[in-house]
């Protein structure tokens, strides 16, 4: 039982990079758990646990995307707060990176074959030839599955190492501008390119990407105008290794906001409503 608790953390965070979901990694890190209470003697607990789970995750990567691919309106990933490490050590560019929303959004055009490798090799910092013991595969395959998927996700890869500090004062400016109903203020932050995503699981959030920075204001610049809003408390925290916003009514969480910068402005925003998706967040805070 200790062994498998102090392996517990990184195999959730595992999970969770390749499923995109906490709830969905919850469950497959329970399910390791009841296969590790089943087996015999195991040489190399580390080895044994992330090939069952890595396996576990592929099988359910199958099922996930016709799931995806029915789903009302934009998916994005479940948000997770990493003040706390919840996802493991995110003391690096590359840590920070490999839990962003905006790389797993890219993650979802990979194989399920192609997901594993580069989660193992970029985020877990695995060797191909551990790869190739997780995943059956052999080294050479696990090489060219690395390729092949840096290759889809390299071309449309932000500049996710942005300093931290910058993007906190522009996720600042960007909370006040937003509620506040400052249009103008929104205006100089937003890139003429920008693209906003709501993903509310076919609720009322827009089940269509809008983008370009005059209709992004127009969808942005009337929420402080709404009566509701005065009863909003709208707090900075740290979501999937980045600063994003918070909002609150009545101590509920409603809404998760995060932006991408280029180049100083905001080129995305993504913003989680679907109460199903924030529900892991929202326990984070109890």
């Amino acid at each position: 039982m200790a062994v498998f608790e102090e392996q517990r953390p990184r195999l959730f965070g595992l999970a969770y990079r390749l499923l995109g979901s906490a709830a969905e990694a919850e469950d497959m890190v329970q399910e390791t758990f009841l296969r590790w209470r089943g087996a015999g003697p195991v040489d190399v607990p580390a080895a044994w646990l992330t090939r069952v789970i890595t396996n576990l995750c592929l099988n359910e990567l199958a099922s996930a995307r016709r799931r995806w691919e029915s789903y009302a309106g934009p998916w994005l990933p479940e948000p997770v707060l990493t003040g706390d490490g919840a996802l493991g050590p995110l003391e690096t560019v590359e840590q920070r990176e490999s839990v962003s929303l905006g790389l797993l959004i890219l993650l979802e055009r990979l194989s399920p074959a192609e997901r594993a490798v580069f989660v193992l090799r970029d985020a877990f910092g695995h060797s191909h030839a551990e790869i190739g013991d997780v995943l059956g595969l052999d080294e050479a395959h696990s090489r060219q599955l690395h390729r092949r998927a840096r290759g889809h996700v390299g071309e449309a890869r932000k500049r996710f190492g942005a300093d931290r500090e910058q993007h906190r004062r522009v996720v600042e400016r960007f909370l006040a501008a937003t509620v506040h109903g400052d249009v103008a203020g929104l205006e100089r932050l937003l890139s003429a390119d920008v693209v906003a995503w709501a993903d509310g699981g076919g609720s009322t959030a827009a089940r269509r990407p809008v983008s370009g920075r005059e209709r992004v204001l127009r969808y942005l610049g009337g929420f402080g105008l709404r009566p509701e809003a005065a009863a909003v408390t709208a707090v900075i925290a740290e979501v999937n290794g980045e600063y994003a916003m918070l909002l609150r009514h009545e101590g509920e969480l409603r809404a998760v906001m995060a932006v991408e910068i280029d180049d100083g402005r905001i080129s995305a925003v993504r913003t989680l409503v679907n109460p199903a998706k924030l529900a892991f967040a929202a326990a984070q805070l109890m």
